[in-house]
């Protein structure tokens, strides 16, 4: 039988059951040894669109956390489908080499938030306000949310053997992400960072990416289990390289907000999760409002 500390709290502050607080003081916010990690990884963040926090889970729960993903993995939604980096409907009008014409195929599984049980560590870690504060400080933000999204809020990622996440951009202008168990070989984290801007999609120089032009600069992250990576993936094209091997990758996806109430869009969660939820089809209105200009 359960007890309340075993369960996922929004109002959790201590996380020390599973975070390397020696490195990651979060009990203590104004502690130099935080602050200095803040900024460190807030001038990675300006630079590289990206910060990795290595070390973030305690040695001592490492193997948990990769049972538990583990297990969840079994109940995963796989799905293989064409997908061009933006995920719209191919138009016959544009050029050839125009990457919203350039399709990929995307074989990759969820376990979606709805089917995370809330003594997951995971989930714990997720809705936990010490790790909200650590991330929002992380971002320069005031206050960050969860997802308001019954599935994409908080989400496991699942890749196996021959199967891969081609070019694409995030919804949100940033994500948190945590590996919980690596494969043998491959998948590996590409990126663009700031390929795009809310004024200029750059389609000549994201098409240059997809098509592997050797001129065109992408970074490759060496992440290992317990890491934890910050990353602004709605300006930066990225993919996760085809793994190999019989162990799958397994990662975490923590999905926040600057502002509350954030839903994803209809047919890219019908895409990703092969199904939708009222709260998607009532919020789908509302993101004809968005002002960024951005096509996804």
């Amino acid at each position: 039988m359960l007890n309340a500390d075993q369960l996922a709290d929004a109002e959790r502050l201590d996380l020390s059951a599973f975070v390397n607080t020696e490195r990651y003081p979060l009990d203590d916010p104004d502690s130099p040894a935080l602050v200095e990690v803040i900024e460190s990884a807030r001038r990675d963040l300006d630079r590289e669109g990206c910060a990795v926090l290595r070390g973030f889970l305690h040695p001592s729960v490492l193997e948990q956390a990769r049972e538990e993903s583990s297990r969840m993995a079994e109940k995963s939604f796989f799905n293989t489908r064409q997908v061009n980096a933006y995920f719209t409907a191919d138009d016959p009008s544009l050029p050839d080499d125009d990457p919203r014409r350039i399709f990929m195929t995307r074989t990759s599984g969820f376990v979606t938030r709805d089917m995370i049980t809330a003594d997951s560590l995971i989930h714990r870690l997720y809705v936990s306000r010490a790790m909200k504060s650590l991330v929002a400080r992380c971002l320069g933000e005031e206050q960050i949310y969860e997802y308001a999204d019954p599935f994409a809020g908080l989400v496991l990622n699942v890749l196996p053997d021959g199967t891969q996440q081609p070019w694409h951009y995030d919804t949100n202008e940033f994500i948190v992400t945590m590996m919980t168990q690596q494969p043998e070989a491959g998948g590996v984290f590409e990126y663009c960072p700031g390929i795009r801007t809310p004024q200029d999609e750059n389609y000549t120089g994201v098409s240059a990416v997809i098509r592997e032009d050797d001129s065109t600069p992408v970074k490759r992250l060496d992440l290992r289990p317990g890491d934890l990576q910050l990353f602004k993936g709605r300006f930066s094209l990225h993919r996760v390289s085809e793994v190999q091997g019989d162990t799958p990758r397994l990662t975490a996806i923590f999905a926040y907000s600057q502002q509350p109430g954030v839903v994803g869009k209809l047919e890219r969660t019908r895409q990703l999760y092969g199904r939708v939820a009222e709260q998607h089809i009532q919020a789908e209105a509302r993101y004809a409002e968005r002002t960024d200009g951005l096509i996804d």
